[in-house]
């Protein structure tokens, strides 16, 4: 080769090396400016026409309630960070156990999928007065609600993703004497990862709206609660302020499951 098509082969090499880069800046660019314009655009709007702070205030004034008020919101955020951390635990990890007891038990599946399936249809906040009147105002039914909220949705995607598992590789394993369970742990799972991370991120999503509205159900603490006392005493700012934090909380969600899905099932993409 020469050394003008070394060079060539050297640019071109670098040209598909910086291009995803290139267009992922391009793309977070493209992001940031949207939200400049709508940002921007939303504290025009509301000082051009006086629109007054209880009705709707100005994204710069809910920042500064975020920061003023953050002694007062980081408190009753750790109480919601506690309930999700616990109640989607047992949820995802009780979701994962039945997914993979149904798929290698089709008669379990019959017994257990209808009950799945109420829980699924029924929306946990409507049990949430009914928990609280048997287990109080305190941790306790908010993080069942969490976990009855999560463990369906990582079972569903769970068992649809060990379901979708190649037949010709079970039965190549099989024909080389690997046992059920090693056929589940290096065939099933890897195989069946992306839709478990679907499965763990939809959880995750619906713990975080389950628990908000136990919280505001049941009072007392938790970002649902103040959310419950900002909007009753017109306190507005602050009511964004919070709405902001559980947006954030879901942006980071998005993110982390994201980030998880190309470590572990990057093959997929």
């Amino acid at each position: 080769m020469s050394e003008s098509n070394k060079n060539t082969g050297v640019n071109m090499a670098g040209g598909l090396t910086s291009g995803p880069k290139i267009q992922n800046m391009t793309e977070v660019l493209a992001v940031l400016s949207v939200a400049v314009v709508i940002i921007g655009g939303a504290e025009f709007l509301l000082r051009f026409f006086e629109v007054k702070e209880f009705v709707m205030p100005t994204p710069s004034a809910i920042v500064t309630a975020l920061f003023e008020h953050s002694g007062e919101i980081a408190p009753h955020l750790g109480y919601t960070l506690v309930e999700l951390a616990v109640g989607y635990t047992i949820g995802a990890s009780i979701g994962m156990i039945l997914a993979a007891v149904i798929t290698q038990f089709p008669f379990v599946e019959k017994i257990i999928t209808p009950y799945i399936l109420l829980l699924v249809t029924t929306p946990m906040l409507a049990l949430v007065p009914l928990l609280i009147l048997n287990f109080g105002f305190g941790y306790a039914p908010r993080i069942i609600a969490v976990a009855l909220a999560a463990g369906p949705m990582v079972m569903i995607n769970s068992a649809t993703g060990f379901r979708r598992v190649d037949q010709d590789k079970i039965a190549l394993a099989r024909s080389y004497g690997a046992s059920t369970f090693q056929i589940f742990t290096k065939i099933r799972v890897p195989m069946a990862m992306p839709m478990i991370i679907v499965g763990l991120m939809m959880g995750a999503i619906f713990s975080v709206i389950t628990a908000i509205g136990a919280e505001m159900s049941g009072g007392g603490f938790g970002l649902g609660s103040k959310l419950t006392t900002f909007s009753s005493t017109l306190r507005t700012a602050e009511f964004f302020a919070v709405i902001l934090i559980l947006a954030i909380m879901g942006i980071c969600i998005y993110v982390f499951f994201s980030w998880l899905g190309k470590k572990l099932a990057g093959w997929e993409s």
